[in-house]
């Protein structure tokens, strides 16, 4: 045995299971390969902070650089793994060293969806640093057109307006974050940045995104209208970058399949974060999670799985998004609800959207009120129960331990 556990992806789950596995008191190598030029960084600021100028890299990284030096992690940066032996626990990197392995944890992440018709000059994706910059010029020689109105889209715009620079967005979905929280949340985010000045378009079928002869982009829907801009950004959501374990015969199918304890098909190689379909056993089913917070559970819950150790209890993923300084925060699936129960008042932007199934918390949205949201997660993982009433009497703490009626 080489007593070596290798590290495929140096995001936040490559980068926090291999700080967990020290802290756990593994004694052997770890071997920490990142593809990017910069270490482990907070990814969340890409689209706010760092993309607005207002945050050097520096300030965003996880840990500084003499950290992983200090806990004898070795951060191989600029390198990728590209091919696995699995027999025989050995891979190779893109440097063209092979190393052995006892164990190999799988965190690639995921990469940004880009369009079938994908111009490569002027239309954009943003995913890591090292697309800020030719976003940034494009921001500064605007208008910018960005497809989809997911987080990403969001943000970019609101980014983009903080700067001075047009934006206008045109998504597929009847709603923007429609696949996040339910259409009175949308509706709020479509008046938020219409008073900043973004027109936000949905159900929008693209037919083409193309170059005007290098001064700009047009883009045109299936129905024949069309928009043009200096430049595009596409902001469609992401795939996970399954490659390497497709290429292996590793399990896939949106993301590599995993158990619960994030096992892959292959004997010892795991995969987490947002490469990784994990089975659920709260759902019954595989998933996947692409929320930064998630990301960090799971570098976490796979170190442990990694040392044959219990795992803890799986968390209810959580996420937020800064748009024109105000903070959305969500927990769980509020997408998907039998009631919907508003705590507060959407209108004044003061509110906590509890999303319920069968009289369950399964989903909350809050804005204004961070507080409820953490209560939120455990009240979804605890399963628990109470009447429509009982969820919407505001005398009640969504904390309050009291019993209160449940639900038939």
């Amino acid at each position: 045995m080489t007593d070596r556990i290798v590290i495929a992806g140096a995001g936040p789950t490559g980068a926090t299971a291999a700080r967990t596995l020290r802290a756990e008191g593994y004694t052997g190598r770890i071997v920490l390969v990142g593809a990017e030029r910069h270490g482990p960084y907070r990814r969340p600021m890409v689209s706010k902070d760092l993309l607005a100028g207002t945050r050097e890299i520096e300030r965003c990284l996880l840990e500084p650089e003499k950290y992983w030096y200090d806990s004898d992690i070795e951060l191989r940066l600029a390198t990728r793994v590209v091919d696995i032996d699995t027999d025989r626990r050995r891979l190779w990197l893109s440097s063209g060293e092979s190393l052995d392995y006892d164990a190999l944890l799988l965190a690639t992440g995921a990469r940004a969806r880009r369009l079938e018709q994908h111009p490569p000059v002027r239309v954009r994706t943003l995913r890591g640093v090292a697309d800020i910059a030719p976003l940034r010029a494009a921001i500064e020689n605007g208008p910018l057109l960005i497809i989809g109105a997911g987080l990403v889209g969001l943000e970019v715009a609101a980014t983009a307006r903080g700067l001075g620079a047009e934006a206008r967005i045109l998504h597929a979905g009847a709603a923007p974050l429609d696949r996040i929280v339910p259409p009175e949340i949308s509706d709020l985010m479509v008046d938020l940045h219409a008073e900043h000045g973004v027109r936000i378009e949905n159900d929008i079928r693209l037919a083409e995104l193309c170059q005007i002869d290098g001064r700009g982009v047009v883009a045109t829907a299936t129905d024949g209208r069309t928009w043009t801009a200096s430049s595009a950004l596409v902001a469609i959501g992401a795939v996970p970058d399954t490659a390497l374990a497709r290429t292996v015969g590793i399990v896939v199918d949106d993301g590599i399949l995993v158990d619960e304890q994030y096992r892959t098909s292959a004997a010892g190689v795991y995969a987490a974060g947002d490469v990784a379909s994990r089975f659920d056993p709260r759902r019954g089913r595989h998933e996947r999670c692409e929320h930064w917070n998630s990301a960090l559970s799971d570098g976490k819950a796979a170190a442990k799985s990694l040392l044959g150790q219990q795992l803890p209890d799986s968390e209810t993923p959580w996420g937020w998004s800064t748009q024109y300084g105000l903070n959305l925060q969500f927990a769980g699936w509020p997408a998907t609800y039998d009631d919907l129960i508003i705590r507060g008042s959407i209108a004044t932007r003061n509110f906590t959207a509890l999303a319920l199934t069968a009289g369950a918390l399964t989903g909350a949205v809050s804005l204004g009120r961070p507080r409820d949201i953490g209560t939120a997660r455990d009240l979804i993982a605890s399963g628990a129960t109470r009447t429509p009433e009982a969820w919407a009497d505001e005398s009640i703490d969504l904390a309050d331990p009291a019993p209160v009626p449940v639900a038939p």
